[in-house]
C-alpha cells in the first residue's frame, strides 16, 4: 500500500492552465471605438485645411483687386473729365496760354519779381 499512497501522489493531476481570455473580453471596444472616431475626425479636419488655406488666400487677393479696380475707376474718371475739359472751347488757347504762348498780333510782358510766382 505505500506503494500505492506514492504512485497516488506521483499521479496528481496538474492544475488545469487557464484559459485564455475570449476574444472581446481583453479588448475595451469603447475606447477603440472613440479612437476611431477621433482619427476620422482628425482626417476629415486635414482634408478641409487646404481649401481653407486658399479661400484665405483668395480673400486677400481679392481684396487687393477690388481697391485696385477702385484707384483705376478713379482714375479712368479723372481722365474723362480731363478730356471734356479738353474739348470744350477755347481749352487749346487756355493750355497754350498755360505753356507762356501768345496769340498772334499779341505783345508778350514779362513781369518779374512777384511774390507766390513760379
Amino acid at each position: 500500500m505505500a506503494h500505492s499512497a506514492t504512485s497516488r501522489a506521483a499521479i496528481r493531476p496538474r492544475p488545469r492552465p487557464r484559459p485564455h481570455a475570449r476574444f472581446g473580453e481583453g479588448i475595451r471596444w469603447d475606447r477603440l471605438a472613440r479612437s476611431g472616431l477621433l482619427a476620422v475626425l482628425g482626417i476629415i479636419l486635414l482634408l478641409y485645411i487646404s481649401p481653407i488655406v486658399h479661400w484665405v488666400q483668395q480673400s486677400g487677393t481679392a481684396a487687393h483687386e477690388r481697391s485696385q479696380v477702385k484707384s483705376l475707376q478713379a482714375e479712368y474718371d479723372a481722365l474723362l473729365t480731363r478730356l471734356h475739359q479738353l474739348r470744350s472751347p477755347g481749352a487749346v488757347e487756355q493750355e497754350a496760354r498755360k505753356l507762356g504762348m501768345v496769340a498772334p498780333g499779341e505783345r508778350p510782358y514779362v513781369v518779374e519779381g512777384v511774390p507766390g510766382a513760379r
